[in-house]
């Protein structure tokens, strides 16, 4: 699917994501472990070829060489991703992932829950970036 003109943020790559996302909880259900979607989540990202890190530390901004922010996974080094599995996202969560995007200096980033009824990544984005 090409995505010609669009204002989204990585559209071709953020529709694919997407794709992922949904079929990880397609063949795990509602009820798994962080750990088990993002074993999933990686699978699917080798299969489909898409380049991505796992659990990567990010640097804290003014302090050199000290990396304390760990996010689930980096995808095609654009688009930050943090697995949750709990009853809902909370506003620490939103926090977490803006610290993300501040810390690794990116444009994008995507929180999905997979414990709720139906996937809906949220896309959070970092209006301070360069990019």
């Amino acid at each position: 699917m090409r995505i010609e003109n669009s204002k989204i943020i990585y559209a071709e790559l953020s529709y694919k994501l997407n794709g992922i996302l949904y079929e990880a909880q397609n063949q795990l259900g509602r009820f798994c472990r962080e750990k088990q979607y993002g074993d999933i989540i990686e699978n699917l990202l080798k299969q489909t070829k898409i380049l991505y890190e796992r659990e990567s530390a990010l640097p804290l901004k003014d302090v050199p060489n000290k990396n304390t922010n760990k996010v689930d996974f980096i995808i095609n080094n654009l688009i930050l991703l943090d697995i949750k599995a709990k009853n809902f996202i909370t506003r620490e969560d939103y926090n977490q992932m803006k610290r993300y995007l501040k810390a690794s200096d990116k444009k994008l980033g995507i929180i999905v829950n997979f414990r709720e009824a139906a996937v809906r990544p949220r896309r959070i984005i970092n209006s301070e970036t360069k990019e």
